[in-house]
């Protein structure tokens, strides 16, 4: 069955694999975004600055989606750390006016479902260093901080009777992974390395180690839970863990770097504040309920981001 979907962030990395999936199973979609630019063919496209609450509201109650998909965030730990005001409001209070507006459309009748995308970040340092759905949310950075009030909205309205989930969202990487985010500084670092227009890859803490998935592979969970009206939280999330200084090795591999292990210089000072070290995602409720399988391995996903990078002309 076709449903009308309404997603925010549509131009994102996640929003567009996202708009490319939904439009190839015969859906509609509805996308927001202040630019027009990286709009998939065959999406409707609302621009909005979606801090405008009351445009946001106007927009749902004019569209009346069959779901919403929030993936709009500032989600940059270390841009939380330096705008922890500008965090919350995107991360925190635009989730909060897309829940109300959802809410209206229930009153009059409109079984409207939202998807809340959520962020491993949430946990902050659990004890066991691998979370599932019952994992307590004790987030410690701003990023974490807004998304564990959006996570936890989701848990107020659907105790309201409204359709919603979180989709707790593990490090997700392609080549349209925007350059502040570690995998493209890294990725793009390596194609100066291997272009010879700079000597090493500088790392914070190539001992910190994350669950990295395949971008579009987090599209595909989240479209399955928009087909299957689902409505409680689900991580998405592969169960292996890399270290930051495996995937710089794997990307100086992937450029045919010689000798990658002196290539790589660490700098403390680029570190994070309360950085966790280790957080890797269990995911058996997505595959035993709704048949979700990551498809791209770590190696993989590394060479198409190095590929990418290669492939793309270089800055002055």
């Amino acid at each position: 069955m076709s449903v009308r979907v309404l997603v925010t962030g549509v131009t994102g990395q996640t929003g567009s694999y996202l708009a490319e999936t939904l439009l190839r199973h015969g859906h509609e979609v509805v996308g927001v975004s202040k630019t027009t630019e990286n709009v998939v063919d065959g999406v409707d496209l609302r621009q909005l600055d979606l801090t405008d609450t009351d445009a946001l509201g106007r927009l749902v109650d004019e569209v009346r989606p069959d779901a919403i998909v929030n993936l709009a965030a500032q989600s940059s730990v270390a841009r939380a750390w330096q705008d922890p005001v500008g965090t919350a409001v995107a991360d925190a209070i635009v989730p909060a006016a897309v829940f109300a507006a959802a809410r209206r459309l229930a009153d009059d009748g409109i079984d409207c479902q939202v998807v809340q995308a959520s962020s491993s970040e949430v946990f902050g340092a659990p004890a066991s260093g691998v979370v599932d759905e019952s994992t307590p949310v004790a987030p410690t950075n701003p990023y974490g901080a807004a998304k564990a009030h959006a996570h936890h909205l989701v848990a107020a309205y659907r105790a309201a009777g409204l359709r919603a989930s979180s989709l707790i969202l593990f490090n997700h990487e392609s080549p349209r992974r925007p350059k502040r985010f570690v995998t493209r500084l890294i990725t793009s670092a390596v194609a100066d390395v291997a272009r010879g227009r700079a000597d090493e890859v500088v790392l914070a803490d190539p001992s910190i180690e994350r669950d990295w998935g395949w971008a579009p592979d987090v599209a595909e969970a989240i479209r399955l839970v928009v087909e299957a009206r689902a409505s409680r939280d689900y991580v998405v999330a592969t169960g292996v863990a890399h270290s930051v200084g495996s995937f710089a090795l794997a990307a100086l591999a992937a450029a045919g770097v010689s000798d990658p292990e002196s290539r790589i210089r660490v700098d403390p000072s680029l570190a994070r504040p309360t950085d966790v070290k280790t957080v890797v995602g269990d995911s058996s409720r997505l595959r035993e309920e709704l048949g979700w399988q990551p498809t791209v391995g770590f190696e993989d996903i590394v060479r198409a981001m190095v590929d990418a990078d290669l492939a793309a002309t270089p800055e002055d």
